[in-house]
């Protein structure tokens, strides 16, 4: 393998553990920057295995709590609520995601210019709503009723789109139905472990007869840089946009996209 796909797949590991719980699409950024690197990967697995490494890192932070939960499960009736409610609102993505897997993988993964411009409107729709300041209803993700989990789950099926943002569209979703801000971000992370984990086993599963021990090592690569990052992201993420709001992510989506789609201009 040579030295500079490895680095390639360093950086690009990197650029996904730092977007992957933030609403900018990592996806989206991956794609964008392989398309401009010359990175291929085989089936584009690449992109969806990498993102182990940025589940492992969010599955670390939250051992403990998640532990007792596991704990609480067969005995405490607002544990098992909060788990239904996960999975209440995984289930809409990952039907769809099944479904539609080659539509996503062999046309709108190849498609950079989409990417760009669903970064733009996502962009604006985050400042918008970062700016509308609606009314926070809902604090607590253990307690959210059932059908807010299975809206904000409907919500997540907008980021099979690449450039929409899994994190996006769950954090806009639940934002707009009264969710407030720290809790929003929290939710997208509980969603994420059961959507990512489903993404990475079902493209494993799919590209099982394409994949060569000659990948392992651009894979590894990626996937050690993205768990690093992740950690990272995630540990100060709350934080941030309890204090902060969305605005930053918003102005960064609609400067990467308007980059890209100018690059796209000029390089092709």
């Amino acid at each position: 393998m040579e030295s500079q796909t490895i680095v390639e797949a360093l950086l690009l590991g990197m650029i996904e553990g730092l977007t992957e719980f933030i609403p900018v699409s990592s996806t989206g950024h991956i794609l964008l920057a392989g398309h401009f690197l010359g990175f291929h990967s085989t089936g584009k697995a690449f992109e969806i295995l990498i993102q182990l490494g940025a589940i492992l890192a969010i599955l670390s932070v939250y051992f403990h709590r998640l532990w007792q939960m596991l704990i609480d499960l067969p005995r405490d009736r607002g544990t098992r609520h909060f788990v239904l409610g996960i999975l209440v609102a995984f289930l809409p993505a990952a039907v769809i995601g099944a479904l539609a897997h080659g539509f996503i993988k062999t046309v709108l993964f190849e498609s950079p210019r989409l990417i760009c411009i669903m970064l733009i409107i996502g962009g604006v729709v985050l400042l918008w709503v970062d700016r509308l300041k609606p009314k926070p209803l809902y604090h607590d993700v253990e307690r959210f009723p059932l059908r807010l989990y299975l809206q904000i789950g409907l919500f997540q099926c907008l980021s099979l789109i690449p450039g929409t943002s899994r994190s996006g569209s769950t954090i806009v979703g639940a934002l707009l139905l009264g969710v407030d801000k720290r809790a929003a971000a929290e939710f997208s992370f509980f969603l994420a472990m059961p959507t990512m984990v489903g993404a990475f086993a079902f493209d494993l599963f799919k590209n099982r007869n394409v994949l060569t021990s000659a990948d392992l090592p651009v894979i590894a690569a990626g996937f050690i840089a993205a768990f690093v990052a992740a950690l990272i992201v995630v540990r100060f993420l709350l934080n941030y946009v309890s204090r902060h709001g969305y605005s930053l992510f918003g102005w960064w989506r609609l400067v990467i996209g308007t980059v890209g789609l100018a690059a796209l201009f000029i390089w092709g």
